[in-house]
């Protein structure tokens, strides 16, 4: 604990450069002891750097270091290893992951910190020689996973898991070690279903009852009004406010985000989709009998799907999209929702039937798919979705090229090489559409943020011109700007190309805000399909694994 009125963090005009590019200037603020910040702003405006300025990231140090003092109780201190910050007591969990997937949740809350049998030998030899104490491991491992308030088994393995058990696994790490005294959490409700993040809130509360300090940093707004204390903005590398969080809205804050007022940032203020008829009203339709009526037939039909996705298992699936349709699949982590397009896609062991206007789609073979013209943006962005240490004109056309001969010059099968200039035309084209923050086509894709990795991903999957796209989790980590373009964009692509869009995501008024059709997917099978503008709390009913008629039943009992 600190003593008297001294802070336990104090930042002094905290700066950083990148090469020339002024990413931080003059950042100034105190954090103490049980106190929760929220830290909140754009993409890009450099709420990671001044995160991996407090823990010490190599990136730093490697690149001059940074400017202005970071104090801890009062003393100075300049951290150029994440060791130096854990030393005093200073856990972070970034916005990906770095858990271990082969071992176990205990093995990776305690890695390092191993629970070592004593004996004999290992006196004499180290602790080279000493056995892992399972038991005691699992114990403690447990006592941190209890502390967040999930059940999540010590014993499971982390390849197992779905997204939302991983992530609480990074932060039961950060809890296990004795000396925490400050905790930073970059997006750590990104990947969570809103059940989990209301889990989530509430264990971190207790954690500051504790006596722990919190810097929070999501684009959930009323998380962070929930949660914090106070409220940091930061606008192009600057603070813009500091004030406590009763004095804000969730409005104000975003506009202070962006600098703009933003109508667009309130999902309710978005029209919510008619449900596309399963017929065509046209003057022939509406005169002639119901039995000569020409339905339209479906871009896409699922019958009995099943999928082996750890964490993410499909049992039995049957649903079908409609030509032109933007088709929303929600649910609670874990229960399926995320196995049906990648088990559609070929990325996990699948079965079933899946037609492409009325023609079967060979399962397990993901060039089947994409020679079907269809389109796939994976939750994964980084294991999945890009390719890190490549430039961005390459990540954006590689596909294109690889399964559609596109970008190339040459003779098909003799002679082909790379049509550069037509390659960095088009990522031009969507770096300004998408408003991709960036130095150019020739950066790479790993020094993105998280935010315009993701737009970069859903550009890859543009430039395929697909008949059909699957996107999963599309907004994942995006700011509240980004957030309402990227939606915007998806819609008017599906306006002017009429290309048929399943969305896949954990934020129900997103899906509800873009889609004609949602369907909730609960234990592995739909629950139920309903139109866009059916009441929240039928949906709320579906994930719970209630329908009207059982809700119904129960009352006239």
């Amino acid at each position: 604990m600190s003593e008297g009125n001294t802070p336990l963090l104090r930042l002094d005009h905290i700066g950083k450069e990148f090469y020339g590019n002024r990413v931080l200037s003059d950042i100034s603020f105190d954090i103490n002891a049980g106190e929760i910040i929220g830290l909140v702003g754009e993409n890009g405006a450099g709420k990671s750097t001044l995160l991996n300025i407090l823990f010490g990231m190599p990136v730093i140090s490697s690149t001059g270091g940074h400017e202005g003092k970071i104090q801890i109780d009062g003393r100075n201190v300049n951290f150029t290893s994440p060791n130096q910050a854990l030393a005093h007591g200073i856990g972070m969990v970034h916005q990906e992951f770095s858990l271990i997937p082969g071992f176990t949740a205990a093995e990776n809350i305690l890695l390092n910190r191993e629970v070592l049998n004593g004996s004999s030998m290992s006196y004499l030899f180290s602790d080279r020689v000493s056995t892992l104490n399972r038991t005691a491991m699992n114990e403690r491992a447990r006592a941190a996973i209890n502390t967040l308030g999930v059940n999540i088994s010590p014993y499971m393995s982390v390849s197992e898991m779905p997204v939302g058990y991983k992530q609480f696994i990074e932060i039961a790490r950060e809890i296990d070690r004795k000396n925490t005294r400050l905790l930073f959490l970059d997006e750590p409700t990104a990947v969570l279903a809103e059940s989990e993040a209301e889990i989530l809130i509430a264990a971190l509360k207790k954690l500051a009852r504790s006596g722990i300090a919190i810097v929070f940093i999501s684009h959930r707004l009323s998380e962070v009004k929930e949660l914090c204390h106070r409220i940091l903005v930061l606008r192009d590398g600057r603070l813009i406010t500091d004030r406590p969080a009763d004095e804000l809205t969730t409005r104000q804050i975003a506009s202070l985000m962006v600098g703009r007022q933003s109508s667009s940032v309130d999902l309710e203020k978005h029209e919510i989709p008619e449900e596309i008829p399963a017929e065509p009203e046209t003057a022939d339709s509406v005169l002639a009998s119901p039995k000569k009526k020409k339905k339209i037939r479906p871009a896409l039909k699922v019958e009995h799907l099943w999928v082996d996705m750890p964490g993410e298992t499909v049992r039995d699936v049957s649903f079908e999209v409609k030509k032109g349709e933007i088709f929303g699949i929600g649910g609670l982590a874990g229960h399926g929702k995320l196995g049906i397009p990648n088990g559609i896609m070929g990325l996990y062991p699948a079965g079933g039937t899946v037609r492409l206007f009325g023609r079967k789609l060979t399962l397990n073979k993901p060039r089947a798919a994409l020679g079907r013209k269809m389109a796939f943006v994976s939750e994964d962005r980084r294991g999945v979705g890009l390719l890190l240490d490549e430039p961005l004109d390459w990540n954006i056309t590689f596909t294109a090229m690889q399964t559609q001969g596109r970008f190339l010059l040459g003779i098909p099968y003799i002679f082909q090489v790379r049509n550069e200039h037509a390659m960095r035309r088009e990522a031009r084209k969507f770096i300004d559409s998408l408003s991709i923050k960036c130095t150019g086509p020739g950066q790479l894709a790993g020094e993105l943020s998280g935010g315009n990795q993701q737009k970069v991903c859903l550009a890859k999957a543009f430039v395929l011109r697909p008949n059909i796209l699957l996107i999963c989790e599309p907004t994942r980590g995006i700011d509240i700007g980004a957030k309402s373009l990227v939606l915007d964009t998806l819609k008017e692509y599906n306006r002017e190309n009429g290309t048929t869009i399943i969305i896949t995501s954990s934020e129900l008024e997103e899906l509800r805000s873009v889609c004609n059709r949602v369907a909730i997917v609960d234990e592995g099978k739909i629950a139920g399909i309903l139109p866009a503008s059916s009441p929240a709390e039928d949906f709320g009913m579906l994930m719970m694994g209630q329908t009207r008629h059982d809700e119904e039943g129960e009352e006239s009992a």
